[in-house]
Formats: structure tokens, sequence, C-alpha cells
């Protein structure tokens, strides 16, 4: 077991000991805190982090002494800034990993996501998410949990439709043309994303081949407000809260929208893909 994983598990038993000591059942403790049952759950049993909000408002909750919360805070603060192992995180199942993202994004007002390597999780579909997904099982040993995690993947979706958050998006057409499903499926990907575009709340960029590109195209990057970034490497996720490396992928992301078709010109980029894919043969 790895360290960060045991670090994971102290906190959960430490704050299922909270609200034991309170005579609190897990479905107590949700409906007080306005959770799923289920994210009681896998707090405790380490299948999810708690984040500093969790931990105030659980400890709020359980009415716990000021100076224990404090000292958990503290304990949550140091594992969301950790480098997580991407193997470890996806042992502990494809569902679960969707239900941590869910929640930060929960918290979330203002996303800015780039991503060089495949759809964006938010906008796919769910056949194109059981190709991916299956290919994430494949590679990192993950748990047989695909169905589940696609289940949450499209749950998270219901979030694009919420006037009050802003979404910035912005991928290479490449992604639009990398074939990690069946033609029928990545036509019915195009046109999800035709659909997403029209999104008030959304501005959806693609970077066109042949575009001078200002940087690099390497590791996919989300901006969550202007709080937290990660980054995405094939074996960890970086969470970043320094201002300025905050401030460093803000500038990045700028830049790549600088060469992005948006709009009318993101819907041709979009379009030529549908019909370039009308002419392969099927699968």
């Amino acid at each position: 077991m790895s360290g960060f994983q045991q670090s994971r598990m102290d906190l959960g038993s430490e704050l299922r000991r909270l609200r034991e000591e309170a005579h609190l059942s897990g479905k107590d403790l949700a409906e007080r805190l306005g959770w799923q049952p289920s994210k009681v759950s896998r707090i405790e049993n380490a299948r999810q982090t708690a984040t500093e909000d969790d931990v105030v408002t659980w400890g709020q909750a359980v009415r716990a002494d000021p100076d224990t919360v404090d000292g958990l805070i503290q304990r949550a603060r140091g594992l969301v800034e950790r480098q997580d192992s991407w193997r470890q995180r996806h042992k502990n199942g494809l569902a679960a990993l969707q239900e941590d993202v869910r929640d930060l994004e929960a918290r979330t007002r203002s996303f800015r996501a780039f991503e060089p390597g495949i759809v964006i999780g938010l906008l796919q579909t769910a056949e194109y998410a059981r190709n991916i997904f299956t290919r994430v099982r494949r590679v990192y040993e993950a748990t047989d949990d695909v169905d589940a995690a696609i289940r949450v993947r499209m749950q998270r979706q219901e979030i694009l439709y919420d006037p009050a958050r802003s979404f910035r998006f912005v991928l290479p057409e490449a992604v639009l043309r990398y074939r990690f499903a069946p033609l029928n499926v990545m036509r019915g990907q195009m046109d999800r994303l035709l659909a997403v575009t029209t999104l008030p709340n959304v501005e959806f960029g693609v970077i066109p081949t042949g575009a001078l590109l200002p940087t690099t195209l390497v590791n996919p990057f989300w901006i969550y407000n202007d709080a937290l970034v990660g980054v995405a490497t094939k074996t960890k996720e970086i969470l970043l809260r320094d201002p300025d490396d905050i401030a460093f992928y803000a500038r990045e992301f700028e830049d790549l929208c600088e060469v992005a078709a948006f709009g009318e010109d993101a819907r041709r980029v979009i379009v030529q893909v549908i019909d370039d894919y009308a002419r392969q043969s099927p699968d």
C-alpha cells in the first residue's frame, strides 16, 4: 500500500470516529451535509480523498473540537497537494475516480480545460467513454466497473446546463480524428461536440491542423476557478495551488485560445471531420 493511500485511510478513520462519537449514521451525516450517502462511505473507506471543504463541513456537522478539525484540515490539504499515482487511483475504481472529479467540479464556477489526446470527459458520449475507459482499465489494471464509471461521467455532464457556470474548452483538431472507437461512435461523438458548441455558457475551441502553435501540446490541464490547476501525466496527477503556477497555466491557455477556432469556425472544422469519417468504410 502506498503512503498516500495509508494517509487517506487514516484520515477516513478519524472522520468516521468523529461521526460515531456524534451518534450519527452515515445517512444522517449525509443528510446534514446535503451529500449522497455514498460520499460519506467513500471518504471513510479511503475510496475518495476528503478536501479541506469536506473536512470543515464534516467537523461542523459533528460539532468537533476546532483544534481537531484544524489538524484534519492540514492532513487533507497535504493529501490534495501531493502528486497522486494514477495506477493507485484507478485501482480504487474507475467510478470512484469519476466521483472525485464530480465533487471538485461541484465547487467550481469557472472551468478552463486543454486536452491534447482525447475528447474532454465532460463532452464525451457514453459509447466514446466506454472505449476510453476500457483502455484505461487495461493500462492501469483498474477494477472492472466501466458501466458504473460511465454512469457517473454522464451525470457529471449535467453541470454543463447550469447557467451560473462557464466553460472554456480547447483541443487540437487531431483529437477529433484519433480513432479510439468505431466509426459510428466517432461520428456520434462529433455530433455531440456540435451540440455543445451551441450552449451559451460554453466556449469550444479547436486548434486547426496547420496552425502555428505558440507552445508544445503535451499535458492536459484543467483550471478550476482561479484557485487550482490539475495537470495530468501518464503516471501522476499534479494539483497546483501556487498563484504563480496558476498564472502560468492561465497564460498557456490564453495562448492556445489565440490560435484556436471558436463558434462557426470550430463547427466548420467538426463538420469537415464528420464528412471525412462518412467517406471511410464502416468498421
